[in-house]
Formats: structure tokens, C-alpha cells, sequence
């Protein structure tokens, strides 16, 4: 059995993805969020705080939360609002940890297929990098999730839409970016760099069809 991260090895690694992601543009503002399993019964997640620069975090602002997106302890800080997000992916997937980003090209194909309810990539060799994935003749579909402010109701469609597609590594938010996942951090990192490579792609090819 894989054993699970610290809090404090947790914490060591979100800065970490922070600092990565924030250098590909993919979490500008206080966009984004990130988490790691460090307990599953009862279930406990390391993650990122709400209206933070990820850019700049330190290892003391990651927060520990509860299966219901509550913080652990002592501080006045939140989780990151959609924290019961990232419950709903680590129940249904068994993730270990859950990444969000908010990409331009995320963002623009989010809503340009948001209509058909998801979007298919296929014939690229970078298709590999998902897990379980050997050919670039894969044909990932991932869908597309109309955006809510209602968390805990968004939450039930993020849900719904995990069990209705459970070949998908990753979803969108319309207008608003992506959630993909891993069995641990290395994966999930891998998973968003795959994905954030091939919606570039698509957005880049579609406007030089155009």
C-alpha cells in the first residue's frame, strides 16, 4: 500500500506546484487550487488556502481539512472555496492529490465546447503521459462542467459526471479551467502538464484553421 504524505511533506510539495505552475501562466491572480490526500480514514487533505498568489506560497499557509472542506485547527484561514471539489474527485477516483488550474486555453475551450458537454483530443503522442494511456490513437473526452457558485451543488455534478465517464483524467469548468488528478502528486502533476500541452494545442489549431 502506498503510504500517504505529512502534512509538512505535503506542504513542502504544493508550494512546490505553486511555484511550477505559476511560471506556465496557469494559475495567475489567486486562481487555482491543490491538494494532497494525507489521511483516508477519516479522510483529511492537505490544500491550499483561499485568495492566495500560488506563486508565492509558503509552506505554513497549507491548510489540513475534513471530508466536508472544513479546516483542521487553529487560524483564521479557508480552504480554497471548492475544497468539496477536490473530496468529490479523491472519493471517486482514489486520488491522492488534486490539481486545479485556470489556463487561458483552458478557459476559452471550456466555453467554446461547452454546448456539447465536453470535448475529445486524439491522435497526439502526447496522449501518453495520462496513465493507463499507451497510443496516440487514445481518444480522451473530457467533459465539461457548466460553472456554479453553489459549491456543494456543483460538487454533486462533479459527481455525477466522475461516475458517468470513468475513462476521464481530468474535466473542465466552463469559463473557468481545469481539475485532473493523480495516485499521488508526480501523476497528478504529470496529468495537468499533458492536458494544459494538448488544450494549447487545440486552442492554437483551431485559430490557425480559422
Amino acid at each position: 500500500m502506498q503510504s500517504l504524505a505529512t502534512l509538512s511533506s505535503a506542504a513542502d510539495q504544493l508550494v512546490w506546484v505553486g511555484r511550477r505552475f505559476d511560471q506556465r501562466g496557469w494559475v495567475l491572480g489567486t486562481s487555482g487550487n491543490f491538494s494532497i490526500v494525507i489521511d483516508r480514514d477519516p479522510l483529511r487533505l492537505a490544500i491550499t488556502p483561499s485568495a492566495t498568489l500560488k506563486g508565492e506560497l509558503t509552506a505554513d499557509q497549507i491548510l489540513e481539512m475534513d471530508e466536508r472542506g472544513e479546516p483542521i485547527g487553529a487560524g483564521v484561514a479557508r480552504p480554497s472555496t471548492e475544497a468539496l471539489l477536490h473530496v468529490e474527485i479523491v472519493r471517486a477516483r482514489s486520488a491522492g492529490a488534486v490539481l486545479h488550474t485556470h489556463s487561458i486555453s483552458g478557459t476559452l475551450l471550456s466555453d467554446g465546447y461547452g454546448d456539447s458537454g465536453g470535448m475529445a483530443i486524439e491522435g497526439f503522442e502526447m496522449l501518453k503521459g495520462l496513465d493507463g494511456v499507451r497510443t496516440h490513437e487514445h481518444r480522451e473526452w473530457l467533459p465539461i462542467v457548466e460553472n456554479d457558485q453553489d459549491i456543494p451543488r456543483l460538487a454533486t455534478v462533479v459527481r455525477r459526471v466522475l461516475d458517468d465517464h470513468p475513462a476521464a483524467h481530468g474535466f473542465l469548468i466552463r469559463r473557468h479551467g481545469l481539475y485532473t488528478w493523480g495516485a499521488d502528486l508526480p501523476q497528478a502533476v504529470r496529468h495537468v502538464e499533458t492536458l494544459e500541452f494538448l488544450l494549447e494545442v487545440q486552442l492554437r489549431s483551431a485559430s490557425w484553421r480559422s
